[in-house]
């Protein structure tokens, strides 16, 4: 059957995380029950799968991945209620996050068979899309050996800094989760946890580092341009599904 690298994008907006969440398991189940049917359907009822790219930003939250510690977060139930956020134990690889306004979050749901069949060349384009968008406000960023992510000072590593996040689900070669890259985020809110489980780096942003806060929308067009070149796919604004 013939690869589909048609991606369909959705800007969901300022969504809380379990409705955000929600839908990507519905989009996930969606592709999964389609390979399903795909294997035992004859070769004329056969149909592509469907990939998807939601963009949205988050009221404050911290989400702990399935290998994470709980003690990586640094506030009790009373404490997260005076930060006005919330805490979830969600079922993607990695520690511990934060997602808030400012900050672009990504999930591309994709059926990897469509493009290629390796888990962590999907991580290094995620991480390479963002590095290429950073590189057009002039700021050198990227990978730490062994660290999910994207990096600022990578390579001396006298002061690095953590910019954009990184934990993904994959199951029969479909994505879910994604990334969080810190554009105009209230850094403060890291200081509630140990991010990502590492005690010894600091977290940035792109405000922090131009010193001026930056138009998310012109941010998450570069990015789309960059995740579109990478994974040689053509990006439309074209999901209308129903959320619920």
């Amino acid at each position: 059957m013939e690869q589909n690298r048609k991606i369909q994008f959705e800007h969901l907006g300022l969504i809380d995380y379990k409705e955000a969440w929600d839908y990507q398991e519905k989009l996930f189940k969606s592709i999964l029950d389609l390979k399903a049917h795909n294997r035992t359907a004859a070769p004329e009822a056969q149909q592509a799968t469907p990939n998807y790219l939601l963009f949205c930003y988050h009221p404050h939250v911290y989400t702990l991945g399935k290998s994470g510690h709980e003690e990586n977060l640094l506030l009790n139930e009373s404490g997260l209620e005076a930060k006005g956020a919330t805490y979830y134990k969600i079922n993607r690889g990695g520690d511990i996050t934060y997602h808030g306004p400012g900050q672009i979050v990504g999930y591309p749901i994709l059926d990897l068979e469509s493009f290629f069949t390796d888990i962590h060349k999907y991580l290094r384009f995620l991480e390479e899309a963002v590095i290429l968008t950073l590189k057009e406000y002039n700021i050198e960023a990227g990978r730490i050996a062994g660290l999910t992510g994207v990096w600022l000072d990578h390579e001396a590593q006298i002061n690095p800094r953590k910019i954009c996040a990184m934990g993904v689900k994959c199951s029969r070669w479909v994505t879910m989760h994604g990334f969080a890259f810190n554009v105009n985020t209230d850094l403060d809110y890291f200081n509630n946890i140990v991010p990502c489980g590492i005690s010894d780096k600091q977290v940035t942003s792109l405000a922090k580092e131009l010193g001026h806060e930056v138009s998310l929308s012109e941010v998450e067009e570069k990015l789309r341009k960059h995740l579109a070149a990478l994974f040689e796919a053509t990006i439309t604004d074209t999901l209308h599904e129903e959320r619920y």
